[in-house]
């Protein structure tokens, strides 16, 4: 077993102590993606100089505490590619970026190279971050390293991929409805989306803008927890970006969930496969041996939120996108993808006159409805816990000529994010044909630091973290 397969904790613990360099690491990293991603396909391009990088970390590790400033000092990590990289591609995996470099860095991308993070290289996403399969990126389809006929979500499917095939420590992905979640639970990872807000939006290429949150996809809860104290916080450059104080999202991960109720609605349950269903079940037991209250409650149906979701994101698409018309930067309009066009079509349709009370300004009113849903249910139980997705990986190719296909997939996790909520993937076990099922933990906003310490005490009861994919 290689250095690439310790988990981000276990990784600057071996820094610090000296026990190895991170071009060690580094090394064993881009060992195992020249082993396993021809045959992934996690990865669109990657970084020249992570050798010499690792060198120059490696001697500013042997400064005293140099890692109170440099949180990830020496860390490999993969970036979905619509985080823009200053003199790195990022293309969004859309051919009308295909040779864009950016002459700047996203917000969070500064802060994890701050930390002292080696961007190991961008990884593969759906095209403009429209999906959850990975299948309509413009280049090339990833694959799930549990199955390599199934696909690993998305449309942070790369990142997911990389990070469960170990070919990173960590990895960074973004959610507009389900794109950090989704992929997280079909490739078995930790996977936190916060609250909308928490971290800054500036760089990433925008797709739902008020829906898109940045967040880290890692092996286990600590790592998460981590990542987001350095992810997280207020920036001058993204005015939808909290003021609000940052958590310490370590402090309290091992407090366990005694007294804690957590609610769990049938109408979610419902709408996953059995085997899904009665997995979550089988995992709130869990939390009652724990010393949790199980509390059933009534959510609206999810499947309303679809409806909502497909409006707001394909009108606030319509607008994102009608800056890449080729004129001052990028290929021209007949280089979107099939995906692209139809969002930019129906968008644009809900946004006209005559039609923007009917159908966008219906949605938002919705959307308001939902999160008053949410605020009610939260007045009776601490957090809620559901399945992340009604099916586990599906096979690869299921995505094509189905135009709702990631609205089906995410039909679970939609309603959260449209409510701007956090919300947490864990790997909750395995179906009957090995493949990850994922358990969604959602609280009220900025309760980050609940959602990882219940994800915390699960993880720590079970097993699941020594399981690892056979590529």
């Amino acid at each position: 077993m290689g250095l690439n397969t310790l988990t981000l904790l276990e990784a600057i613990d071996g820094l610090k102590t000296g026990k190895f360099t991170s071009r060690d690491i580094v090394s064993d990293c881009l060992g195992r993606i020249r082993e396993v991603d021809a045959k992934l396909k996690c990865f669109v391009n990657l970084a020249d100089d992570c050798i010499k990088e690792a060198k120059e970390k490696d001697e500013l590790i042997k400064q005293t505490d140099i890692f109170i400033q440099k949180p990830l000092l020496g860390i490999p990590i993969s970036v979905k590619d619509n985080y823009c990289t200053k003199g790195l591609k990022t293309t969004a995996s859309s051919n009308v970026l295909k040779d864009y470099i950016p002459p700047y860095d996203a917000t969070v991308v500064s802060k994890l190279r701050d930390a002292g993070a080696i961007i190991a290289g961008k990884t593969n996403m759906d095209a403009w971050a429209h999906g959850s399969s990975t299948e309509t990126s413009d280049f090339f389809t990833t694959r799930n390293p549990w199955n390599t006929e199934r696909l690993p979500g998305g449309s942070s499917g790369g990142s997911a991929a990389s990070v469960a095939s170990d070919e990173v420590i960590v990895g960074i992905g973004s959610e507009t409805a389900g794109s950090i979640r989704q992929p997280a639970s079909w490739c078995g990872t930790v996977g936190l989306k916060p609250t909308y807000g928490r971290v800054s939006r500036y760089g990433v290429i925008a797709m739902g803008s008020s829906l898109d949150c940045p967040g880290p996809i890692t092996k286990t809860v600590g790592d998460a927890a981590y990542m987001l104290n350095v992810m997280a916080g207020s920036d001058g450059m993204d005015a939808t970006a909290s003021e609000r104080k940052v958590d310490d999202y370590g402090k309290s991960l091992n407090m366990g969930v005694k007294g804690m109720v957590i609610g769990v609605s049938d109408q979610y349950l419902d709408v996953a496969e059995k085997e899904i269903a009665k997995n979550i079940l089988e995992s709130l037991k869990v939390y009652e041996k724990l010393g949790a209250k199980i509390k059933k409650i009534d959510l609206f149906n999810p499947k309303y939120a679809i409806a909502v979701y497909t409006i707001l994101q394909r009108s606030e698409v319509s607008s994102n996108l009608g800056r890449y018309d080729g004129v001052r930067y990028g290929e021209g309009r007949e280089s979107f993808g099939e995906e692209a066009k139809r969002r930019i079509m129906l968008g644009t349709y809900c946004l006209s006159a005559g039609y923007y009370d009917a159908y966008y300004l219906k949605a938002q009113k919705v959307r308001t409805m939902i999160i008053k849903d949410f605020e009610r249910a939260f007045k009776e139980v601490d957090v809620i816990i559901a399945p992340t997705t009604p099916s586990t990986a599906l096979p690869v190719g299921s995505s094509k000529n189905h135009p709702m296909f990631g609205e089906v997939s995410d039909v679970l996790v939609e309603p959260s994010t449209i409510a701007g909520l956090p919300g947490l993937n864990i790997n909750s076990g395995f179906d009957r044909e090995g493949l990850p099922i994922g358990m969604q933990i959602i609280g009220p906003q900025f309760s980050e630091s609940l959602l990882l310490r219940v994800g915390k005490a699960f993880e720590k009861e079970t097993n699941y973290l020594a399981l690892k994919p056979k590529i």
